[in-house]
C-alpha cells in the first residue's frame, strides 16, 4: 500500500498542493486482494492491482501525468463536493471489504473510510445516503479516469 509523501511540495506551493489516494480491498479465500492508486503532487500516478484469483500476480504501474490532468482531477473533486462530506454515518468496513479515499487539496486534508459498495442500492440503506452517493459517484469517475490513463499510457499496439 502507498503512504502519503508530499514530495515536491514546499511551503510556497502548499496553497496549491494536491494528493489523492484510493484503496478498495478485502482479505479472503485468495489472500489480500485490492486495487489502489494515488496521484502525487509531482504528477506521478501510481497504480497497483493485486488479485490472487487463479494465481494472478500483482500489477503495478507508474507514470507521470501533466498538470492539465491534475487540474481535471481537481475539478472532478470540486464538482463532486466531496470535501463537504463526513463519513461518520457511513457503513464501517467489514469482512466484505473496505474503501479508503484520501485527498489533500490546498490546505484541506480529508480521509474517508467505508465498506465496499457493490451498487447504488447499498447507498440508500445508509443514514447519510446523499453523502455516500456523492462518494460512490466520485469513486466510479476516478476509477474510469485512472483506467483510461493507464490504458492509454501502457498501450502496446497503437490504434
Amino acid at each position: 500500500m502507498f503512504s502519503v509523501d508530499m514530495v515536491g511540495v514546499d511551503e510556497d506551493s502548499a496553497g496549491e498542493s494536491f494528493y489523492l489516494r484510493y484503496y478498495v480491498g478485502h482479505k479472503g479465500k485468495f489472500g489480500h486482494e485490492f486495487l489502489e492508486f494515488e496521484f502525487r503532487p509531482d504528477g506521478k500516478l501510481r497504480y497497483a492491482n493485486n488479485s490472487n484469483y487463479k494465481k494472478d500476480t500483482m500489477i503495478r504501474k507508474e507514470c507521470v501525468v501533466s498538470r492539465a490532468v491534475l487540474e481535471k482531477l481537481r475539478g472532478m473533486i470540486v464538482d463532486s463536493e466531496i470535501m463537504k462530506e463526513d463519513d461518520e454515518q457511513w457503513p464501517q468496513p467489514d469482512r466484505v471489504g473496505r474503501q479508503e479515499l484520501e485527498i489533500v487539496m490546498d490546505k484541506e486534508h480529508i480521509c474517508f473510510t467505508t465498506s465496499k459498495i457493490n451498487s447504488l442500492v447499498d447507498c440508500t440503506q445508509c443514514q447519510d445516503a446523499e453523502g455516500l452517493r456523492a462518494f460512490y459517484y466520485l469513486v466510479q469517475d476516478l476509477k474510469c479516469f485512472v483506467f483510461a490513463l493507464i490504458g492509454m499510457h501502457f498501450k502496446i499496439k497503437p490504434i
